[in-house]
């Protein structure tokens, strides 16, 4: 019998490599550079991210938020488009701490795979990297896990985790809101992150191709539009005006998510009539077959994002922003168990 022993089982035998996990590091490097502030101590590579306040707050409120893409990945994977979908982590994490007026200051991101494929792995950084260059807030760190027999090939998930700041005394919680408020609307860039395990199965039972066209680009483009990051115009206006309650319209539609910020005994209407949602969720409702009300609390329907605000001042907060911010809605005294009523 020979004596000779085969060769030591390597972490790579196992399925992980980690000279690909070193190369993908010196890939984001200056990925990660471009997405930086100058709160933030030491670089890429550390145990922990380091970021010092200064003394630009008096009194800060840390506001923290932690979020993922959903089945939205699936559809990026299908379309081997793997750029934009950081876009979509970040926005989902900094526009939800914004409803309290925070300012995003960093942003940290889990990328867990089967086998770690450093192009895809790259560009999905980049898009981390754009969403926080939108969002003006810090990529400070992160972690990749790659777990083979946990994902299959070309298999990744993602999440991401936000902090921010806001001083105590500006902090915006909805308590202010009565009915002398109305519901200010900003405009999505398309579903978002919401909705798309429904998504997938209209695409299923119509038979749709992620080719055809739709209002002039490919079906899939528009379904894959990046959410939209509202942290710089909405940031303009805190302060300079008097904004009593924000909403970030995800999942619950604009049913469930404009009423979790106000008062108990408060109702909203809204007027589905005061604006034009974009022509893919009208593609929804009709390749899916889709009521409307099912629409409404499953996606934004075109509205990614609401202030509540005083009648009073809303024409003047309009005029501020770059873009049409239409009256959708006005508060009404609560009676009974409807929170929410579609005129």
């Amino acid at each position: 019998m020979s004596d000779s022993k085969s060769p030591g089982l390597s972490y790579r035998d196992a399925g992980v490599d980690i000279d690909a996990g070193n190369a993908l590091v010196d890939r984001i490097k200056p990925l990660v550079a471009r997405a930086s502030r100058p709160e933030v101590l030491g670089g890429l590579g550390g145990f922990g991210g380091l970021f010092h306040l200064g003394e630009r707050f008096e009194d800060p409120v840390l506001v923290s938020g932690t979020d993922g893409v959903g089945t939205k990945l699936l559809l990026a994977r299908e379309m081997e488009r793997h750029d934009t979908i950081g876009i979509d982590l970040v926005a989902m994490c900094v526009n939800d701490i914004l409803v309290c007026g925070a300012e995003p200051l960093f942003f940290l991101d889990y990328f867990a795979c089967g086998k770690l494929e450093v192009d895809a792995a790259a560009d999905v950084v980049a898009g981390i990297a754009e969403g926080c260059r939108q969002a003006n807030c810090a990529l400070i760190g992160g972690e990749t896990a790659e777990m083979p027999g946990m994902y299959g090939p070309g298999e990744y998930d993602l999440a991401g985790f936000t902090v921010g700041a806001v001083e105590r005394a500006a902090l915006i919680d909805g308590s202010g809101i009565d009915e002398d408020c109305v519901v200010l609307g900003l405009s999505s860039s398309g579903p978002h992150s919401n909705g798309y395990s429904l998504i997938r199965k209209v695409i299923e039972v119509s038979g749709a191709s992620l080719d055809q066209d739709l209002a002039g680009q490919p079906l899939g483009e528009a379904l894959l539009a990046p959410t939209r990051i509202y942290v710089r115009p909405v940031l303009d206006l805190v302060g300079h005006f008097d904004i009593r309650g924000m909403a970030h319209i995800t999942g619950g539609g604009l049913t469930e998510n404009i009423v979790r910020v106000i008062p108990e005994h408060f109702a909203l209407e809204l007027d589905s009539n005061a604006w034009t949602p974009s022509p893919v969720f009208q593609w929804l409702a009709e390749a899916g077959n889709i009521e409307s009300a099912e629409m409404r609390r499953t996606f934004n329907m075109g509205i990614g994002f609401v202030l509540v605000v005083p009648a009073s001042q809303a024409a003047s907060i309009a005029e501020s922003l770059d873009e049409a911010a239409p009256i959708i809605g006005r508060i009404i005294r609560r009676e009974g168990e409807e929170r929410v009523r579609f005129v």
